[in-house]
């Protein structure tokens, strides 16, 4: 039928064709200023669409770009100042350790310095010079005896005398060096430890100063983070994608831990809960592993906010040190209990595995064969079992790192998705712009035979209409007689 229909009304002969072809012709030449004005208006239309929607996505884009920068900024002003805020605890706890009784160990090192100088001096003396009298027992010495005997003997007693004084004065003067020497040999352990302390004190204080340059580094930073400057920027961008990607691993790591911990307690569960209760399509022992995961995590993340590790929750940061104190305890004795929860199901599920397996055995005829070292299993699932919650609640540190970078890096993909699309549409409101123009010329090729008339009509209309002129310069006029 349909084919019938068409060929009602579509021309059967060439010369019907021709008519129809010459019709449509004449049809769109009448109209040609109308269809011109129509393909301009829409195309017109169209691309002041596409610009406009250009427009605005550009503009948005900016203000996403500013949005980023400024949210890029805050994040990095509160992680430097975290930096600055860390090294300061550091040099009060060393100055508090190390430096509270630094004055008055200065004083005693100096007296004790002191003392040991003056010893030392005292220990360095030399030998006192003899008695002014042995000059004149020299003398007497040296006078001629004459062979008289009683002035011999009295020579000799006076030579007797002068040495044993001597002697005694020497054994004394060494009797004496030997006690200083001995003192000073006493002392030399506390003059090592002297200089141990005074070693420990330089360390100090070299620390110190290293301490004061990482300070005027993250202070440096800070500055430039506060008066929004390119480098600035540029190293945080780099900074969040780097801690974005390494965040974003560590996840799908404690993701895969999670669900290895999932399956780990899921069949024992079932044997607790029972493995015919469903909500909806899912085992109401799958929702109960699922919870006891999700709880520890819970805990690890209170537990690290208790520890000013992280700082998702400022509720948790402003409160006092009894209170934190309190909540470190309870979070973590929780964990603890949980944790060990999934070591007792752990083993419990080794022992069902056995189970199950001795009564496939039974049941196919097989005799049950014993293992030697089942134990080996049950005590790795056990360690499994409690480790894994206390791993999982480190999973609060790249957690935060990953919800605070994804805040600049998810900006900064959406802005870079309304460049591109705002581009596009600007690419497109062009082209609409020259495609209006495609199309009119179109039009005008597929009535081309009435244009070739009427410009060559028009060009003929016009020549005829030149007036000639005369010699006079005048046009000729015909005599009103001839």
């Amino acid at each position: 039928m349909e084919t019938a229909g068409t060929t009602l009304w579509w021309p059967q002969t060439p010369l019907a064709l021709l008519g129809v072809v010459l019709g449509a012709m004449v049809l769109m030449y009448c109209g040609r200023q109308a269809a011109h004005g129509a393909i301009r208006a829409l195309t017109s239309a169209l691309r002041d669409l596409f610009e406009r929607c250009g427009a605005a996505l550009m503009g948005a884009q900016e203000r996403l770009v500013q949005r980023n920068q400024e949210v890029l900024l805050e994040f990095g002003n509160q992680q430097t100042e975290r930096l600055i805020e860390r090294e300061f605890h550091r040099v009060n706890s060393v100055v508090s350790r190390d430096l509270a009784g630094y004055p008055s160990l200065n004083r005693r090192l100096a007296d004790q310095i002191q003392r040991i100088d003056e010893d030392y001096r005292e220990s360095t003396d030399v030998p006192p010079a003899p008695p002014e009298w042995t000059r004149a027992v020299e003398t007497i010495a040296s006078l001629p005896q004459n062979g008289d005997p009683v002035v011999g003997r009295i020579l000799g007693d006076i030579h007797r005398t002068l040495t044993r004084a001597e002697k005694g004065a020497i054994d004394s003067y060494r009797k004496a060096s030997g006690e200083r020497h001995l003192l000073l040999k006493r002392m030399l352990p506390f003059w090592r430890r002297l200089t141990q302390i005074l070693e420990q004190v330089d360390g100090t204080i070299s620390g110190l100063a290293e301490r004061a340059q990482v300070i005027d580094r993250h202070m440096d930073t800070y500055e430039q983070i506060r008066d929004k400057s390119d480098r600035a920027l540029r190293v945080l961008s780099a900074s969040s994608m780097t801690h974005f990607i390494a965040s974003g691993l560590v996840l799908v790591i404690a993701l895969l831990g999670g669900f290895i911990n999932f399956h780990l307690i899921a069949l024992p569960m079932s044997e607790m809960v029972g493995a015919t209760s469903y909500v909806g399509p899912v085992a109401t022992s799958d929702i109960a592993a699922l919870v006891i995961i999700l709880t520890e995590i819970a805990m690890g993340l209170f537990l690290m906010e208790s520890l000013r590790i992280t700082r998702l929750f400022p509720t948790i940061h402003m409160m006092d040190d009894q209170m934190r104190r309190r909540m470190i305890w309870v979070s973590g004795g929780i964990l603890f209990t949980l944790a060990s929860v999934e070591a007792s199901l752990a083993y419990m599920r080794d022992i069902l595995a056995a189970d199950r397996e001795a009564l496939t055995q039974s049941l196919a005829g097989v005799q049950v064969a014993q293992a030697t070292l089942r134990w080996i299993p049950s005590i790795g699932q056990m360690v499994m079992g409690f480790m894994l919650p206390f791993a999982l609640a480190f999973a609060a540190i790249p957690l935060e790192s990953f919800i605070h970078t994804s805040r600049v890096v998810v900006g900064n993909v959406v802005a870079f998705g309304m460049r591109v699309v705002g581009t596009s549409f600007d690419l497109i409101g062009n082209f609409l712009g020259s495609v209006g123009k495609l199309l009119v010329h179109l039009y005008d090729f597929m009535i081309v035979v009435p244009l070739w008339l009427e410009q060559s009509l028009g060009h003929r209309g016009g020549r005829k209409a030149v007036p000639v002129k005369s010699q006079s310069g005048g046009p000729n006029k015909q005599p009103a007689g001839g």
